[in-house]
């Protein structure tokens, strides 16, 4: 059926639909709304698990602990929760543990502005936890998308045995459209549990849980590797292939608006949506997939382009990743202290294909007084 729905109330639809039987979480704006619905949910259906912790280390280490018995598991929060997480999610890369973690981003750093949608979480995401790891992360831009990107996370959290992160924004998060998630939800297919619980292992395939290195086969098995290089390349080049090995299976984009431009312009998320009145002028290259990035594709797309230009939430960071990627310059636009809008969007085009900087014009400090902002206006 038809319904209106909220950015937020589609990824938990989508966790569900994609076989989540656990929630842990602490309230954080703007991702409160999950944990509310998660609480209803959990309120009509015993077999959910809930858990409103005291913080988002506990959160954390709540799902992953409910993974490792056997749960698909989740988590939501915002920048400064997802900073919290990051030991957690170390752990878990290093283990092995399926599970999602919703970050919806607001401005930042530290508390920031609470109420206003950024998109400065994109590197933490790839580098936020000690030590080298390969995350899955990705990022819908509409409610429908919220919902099939969930189970996709799911799925490939399941195929990789590692956190997947589920990235998305103020603006998304409480983008409301009208969206039959049930027929969507019809045609999806669901990549069940496969890792056995705690205490289920089968006889001679130990699993180890312990965050030091360990020997996790062979004659040394379930002692300590911390002094052996070459166990930890094993382990390491292991995981790294098959995290690889998954996200090819999600290379999902978006190469539209006008193909035959001269100007390519990479955004993402809520940006996209707020840039699409651009699409007769330029083309559009949207990453789906966050992380690991779509490397492949933008080397095949962006030569086609006289220009490359990236309009995000933040000062530059998935414009450098992709400057690595393709090995050309690539122009920037930052939208910075939420300030998302079209206007800013063309001006910063204006300025940037025009030869200038990617700083936009910063105004004097105000002497007088002004009236504070109202809330949710940049």
């Amino acid at each position: 059926m038809r319904k209106l729905t909220q950015g937020n109330e589609a990824v938990f639809r989508g966790a569900v639909a994609a076989g989540a039987r656990y929630y842990a979480g602490y309230p954080i704006s703007p991702s409160t709304e999950i944990l509310n619905v998660a609480s209803g949910y959990a309120a009509e259906h015993p077999e959910f698990g809930f858990l409103q912790a005291e913080d988002e280390i506990a959160s954390a280490n709540a799902i992953i602990g409910a993974s490792l018995a056997g749960a698909k598991s989740f988590t939501a929060t915002s920048g400064p929760g997802f900073t919290l997480m990051q030991e957690a999610i170390g752990y878990a890369q290093k283990v092995g543990v399926p599970c999602v973690i919703v970050n919806v981003q607001r401005v930042g750093p530290a508390t920031g502005m609470p109420t206003m949608p950024g998109q400065g979480d994109v590197m933490q995401v790839r580098f936020g936890s000690t030590g080298d790891y390969t995350p899955l992360a990705f990022y819908p831009n509409g409610v429908a998308e919220a919902f099939r990107v969930t189970v996709d996370a799911f799925n490939a959290a399941e195929e990789s045995l590692s956190p997947v992160v589920i990235l998305s924004d103020t603006f998304v998060a409480h983008l409301n459209e009208v969206v039959d998630l049930d027929d969507i939800g019809a045609g999806i297919d669901v990549v069940p549990r496969s890792m056995p619980a705690l205490a289920q292992h089968a006889a001679g395939s130990p699993r180890f849980f312990a965050g030091v290195l360990m020997y996790e086969q062979g004659p040394n098995a379930g002692e300590p590797a911390t002094a052996d290089a070459d166990e930890y390349l094993r382990q390491f080049y292991a995981a790294k292939r098959r995290h690889l090995d998954v996200a090819s299976r999600y290379a999902r984009f978006e190469h539209g608006w006008n193909v035959d431009a001269e100007t390519l312009v990479i955004c993402y998320g809520i940006v996209s949506r707020v840039a699409a009145p651009l699409a007769p002028d330029f083309a559009l290259f949207r990453p789906i997939r966050i992380h690991p990035i779509l490397a492949d594709e933008l080397r095949e797309i962006a030569p086609r382009y006289r220009e490359v230009v990236c309009i995000e939430a933040n000062d530059g960071q998935y414009a450098d990743l992709a400057e690595l990627a393709i090995h050309r310059e690539v122009k920037r636009v930052p939208l910075l202290g939420g300030r998302i809008s079209l206007e800013a969007v063309r001006d910063g085009l204006t300025r940037v294909l025009g030869g200038g900087p990617s700083e936009p014009p910063v105004p004097p400090p105000p002497t007088e007084r002004v009236a504070p902002s109202p809330l949710g206006i940049g």
